[in-house]
C-alpha cells in the first residue's frame, strides 16, 4: 500500500477546511480512514518484530478538531496521527506518528510523565548522567533524531542544585525524540518498514529510561 492518497486528501482538507466540502467527500474520507488504519496495522506488525506493543492501547486520533477551547476554529485537522504504547511495566515509553503533507513526523519517549516518575527520572539522571549523555550523543542517535526534545522548566527543578552537572537534562519535563519524513518517503510502499526501522533506533534511549524507572537509586528492581 501507499499513503500517497492520504497526503492528497489532507492537502485538499487544508484548502477546503469546511463542513460543506467534507460532507460532499465523505466517501473519500472513509477510504482514506481505512488506508490510515491499514498503515497503522502494518506498522504495528513490523514494530512487534523488535519491540512488544500493547494491542489494546493502539490509538488512531480523529481528524475532527475540538474547537471548543482553541483559537483555531477550522473543523478538521490537516494531519492524521496515531500512537502506540509498549506492553508491560518493564517496557516504558510510547510511540507516535503524524502524517501531514510537508510535515510528516514520528516521535517517541515520555510525553507526560507523572510527577512521581519525573522526580524519579531526575534523581536517577542526577546520580549518574553519563549514560544518558552517551546515548543522546551517539552518532546514530544524532543522525536520526538530532537532539533530545520536550518542554523544560526555565530555571532549576525544585529540590535540585542549579550547579548540578546534569542540570540541562534535569530541566526536561518531557523527554522526546523526533524524526521527519519527506512526502516522497511517506508515499513509498516501504514507509511502514522505514518508520519501524527508525523507531527501533530509539531502543537504547527507551531501554535506559526503562531501567532507571523500574529501579531505585541503588539499582534494586522495584517491580
Amino acid at each position: 500500500m501507499t499513503l500517497e492518497p492520504t497526503l492528497a486528501f489532507l492537502e485538499k482538507i487544508k484548502q477546503n477546511n469546511n463542513r460543506e466540502w467534507f460532507n460532499e467527500h465523505k466517501d473519500d474520507y472513509q477510504s482514506i480512514k481505512a488506508e490510515v488504519t491499514d498503515f497503522s496495522s502494518q506498522l504495528f506488525e513490523q514494530m512487534n518484530k523488535h519491540d512488544v506493543l500493547d494491542e489494546s492501547k493502539i490509538k488512531i486520533y480523529r481528524i475532527f478538531r475540538d474547537v471548543r477551547f482553541g483559537k483555531d476554529k477550522t473543523p478538521f485537522k490537516s494531519n492524521w496521527s496515531g500512537a502506540y504504547q509498549r506492553l508491560g511495566a518493564n517496557r516504558r515509553g510510547g510511540y507516535f506518528f503524524s502524517i501531514q503533507p510537508g510535515n510528516t513526523q514520528i516521535g517517541g519517549g515520555f510525553f507526560g510523565p507523572s510527577p512521581q516518575d519525573l522526580l524519579h527520572i531526575r534523581k536517577q539522571i542526577s546520580q549518574e548522567p553519563e549514560t544518558l549523555k552517551a546515548i543522546i550523543s551517539d552518532s546514530t542517535f544524532v543522525e536520526t533524531f538530532g537532539e533530545l526534545q520536550g518542554d523544560q522548566v526555565k530555571t532549576t527543578p525544585k529540590g535540585f542544585d542549579k550547579e548540578d552537572p546534569a542540570i540541562e537534562l534535569l530541566r526536561y519535563k518531557q523527554m522526546i525524540v523526533r524524526h521527519r519524513f519527506t512526502d516522497e518517503e511517506v508515499a513509498s510502499k516501504d514507509f511502514a518498514l522505514n518508520v519501524s526501522n527508525t523507531f527501533s533506533k530509539m531502543r537504547p534511549f527507551f531501554d535506559y529510561m526503562t531501567e532507571i524507572l523500574i529501579t531505585d537509586l541503588n539499582g534494586v528492581i522495584l517491580i
